[in-house]
C-alpha cells in the first residue's frame, strides 16, 4: 500500500499509469541530448567570461550563466513529456526550493517517481573549455520501503524518503568540449548491467561501446587520488593521500613515479574514469573534513551533493565498488542539499589494498 494524496493505492492502481520507470529511459536520453547540444552551442557562441558570469549564489553551490542553458529545458520538458502520464518530483539545482512536483498542484505523496538531476556536472571545466562536463539523472520510486535499514534519512511523519540506494534507473551523458567531436552516454537499470554508446557530432552517428573497470591488482603505475579541488583543507587531504600511497607502495624511489592523480572537477567524470578503466581509486571525502576546518576557524566549503552522485548505480552495475568511507553502501536523501562522501575502487583487489589504509588514516584523525 502506498500513501497517495490522502488515499491508499494498491498495485493494480499503480499499474494504471501509462508510464513506468523503465519507460523513462528514452525520453531522459532525448532530454540529455537536447541539453548537450544546447550547452555546446552556447559554448561555441559565448565568451568564457560570459559563461562564467555568476547568476545566482546559493547555499549549496554557485550557479553560473552556463548552468542556465540546461536548467531552462528541465521543467518544461518533464511538465510536457512525463508528468501527465507519471506524476513526479523533480529535484535539481536552479529550481526554487530544490524540487517541484509535477503536474503542478499535485501533492508530493501522490508522485510515482522522484527524478534527481545535475544538468551540468563539471560546470567549471566546461565553461573554461578545460574538460568535458556530464549530465546526470537518477530515477527512484516515490513509494516507501516498508523495512528500511537504520540509520536512514527521515521524511515527514517519520516515513523514509527515497535515497541514492533506491535509484532504479540512471543515465549520464558527456557534454564535450567545442573542439571534441565524440561524446559518450551510459545508462543502467538496477540489476541490468550497463549500456553505452559513443556519439559522433560530425557524422551524427552512434556506436555501441563497451567500458570495463581496470583489472589491475594494485594502484602502482595507475591513477589513484583523493579529491582536493578547492582551497581550505587541501594540505590535510594531500597528507591522507600520501599516507595511503606509502602504505600501499612503500617509500618513493629516486627518479620513479609510483602512481598518478587526476583531479577531474566533476563527480560524473570521476565515475566515468573508474567505469572506463582509467582510474583505479578515487575518494571524495570533503564532506568529512568539517572538524578539520572548524579547528582552523573556517567553514566547510563546497562538497559532493546527492545530485552529483545520482548515477553511481551505473558504476556499480559496471563492476566498480562504490562505498561510504567507513564501508557499506553510500546513502543520502534525493535532494539538492546535504553533503556526501564516497569512495570508488576499480575492483576487489584494489579495495583490499586501499580500504584499510584509507580507513586507518580517517580514524586516526577522528573523521570516521
Amino acid at each position: 500500500m502506498v500513501r497517495c494524496a490522502h488515499l491508499f493505492l494498491d498495485s493494480s492502481d499503480l499499474e494504471s499509469f501509462a508510464l513506468q520507470i523503465p519507460d523513462l529511459l528514452a525520453p531522459i536520453r532525448a532530454l540529455h541530448e537536447k541539453i548537450r547540444d544546447a550547452v555546446v552551442a552556447s559554448c561555441e557562441k559565448a565568451s568564457m567570461d560570459e559563461l562564467a558570469r555568476v547568476t545566482l549564489d546559493e547555499e549549496g553551490d554557485t550557479i553560473y550563466s552556463v548552468d542556465r542553458v540546461s536548467e531552462e529545458l528541465l521543467v518544461e520538458f518533464f511538465e510536457r513529456e512525463i508528468a501527465p502520464q507519471l506524476p513526479m518530483v523533480l529535484i535539481a539545482e536552479g529550481i526554487s526550493g530544490g524540487k517541484i512536483v509535477l503536474p503542478r498542484g499535485t501533492a508530493e505523496e501522490a508522485a510515482r517517481v522522484r527524478i534527481i538531476m545535475d544538468p551540468i556536472d563539471g560546470t567549471r571545466g566546461i565553461m573554461y573549455q578545460k574538460r568535458p562536463a556530464w549530465i546526470l539523472t537518477g530515477v527512484a520510486s516515490n513509494t516507501r520501503d516498508p523495512s528500511p535499514p537504520a540509520p536512514l534519512p527521515q521524511g515527514e511523519r517519520g516515513e523514509r524518503r527515497p535515497s541514492l540506494r533506491d535509484v532504479e534507473l540512471a543515465v549520464m551523458t558527456e557534454v564535450p568540449l567545442v573542439k571534441q567531436h565524440l561524446s559518450d552516454a551510459l545508462w543502467a537499470r538496477r540489476g541490468g548491467g550497463v549500456e553505452a554508446e559513443r556519439f559522433n557530432r560530425i557524422s551524427r552517428t552512434r556506436t555501441p561501446i563497451e567500458l570495463r573497470p581496470s583489472s589491475a591488482r594494485t594502484i602502482e603505475h595507475g591513477y589513484a587520488q583523493i579529491v582536493r579541488f578547492f582551497p581550505g583543507v587541501r594540505d590535510e587531504l594531500a597528507r591522507i593521500d600520501d599516507e595511503i600511497a606509502r602504505g600501499a607502495l612503500g617509500p618513493v624511489k629516486t627518479g620513479k613515479a609510483q602512481c598518478f592523480e587526476d583531479q577531474y572537477i566533476s563527480t560524473g567524470g570521476q565515475l566515468y574514469e573508474l567505469i572506463a578503466g582509467r582510474d583505479r581509486f578515487t575518494a571524495d571525502i570533503r564532506a568529512l573534513m568539517g572538524p578539520v576546518m572548524a579547528r582552523r576557524g573556517y567553514a566547510l566549503g563546497i562538497c559532493c551533493h546527492p545530485y552529483d552522485l545520482c548515477t553511481e548505480l551505473i558504476a556499480r552495475e559496471a563492476g566498480v565498488i562504490i562505498t561510504a568511507p567507513g564501508g557499506g553502501q553510500v546513502d543520502a536523501p534525493l535532494a539538492v542539499e546535504g553533503n556526501v562522501a564516497w569512495v570508488g575502487y576499480a575492483n576487489a583487489a584494489i579495495q583490499a589494498q586501499i580500504e584499510p589504509l584509507l580507513q586507518r588514516a580517517l580514524r586516526s584523525r577522528g573523521l570516521i
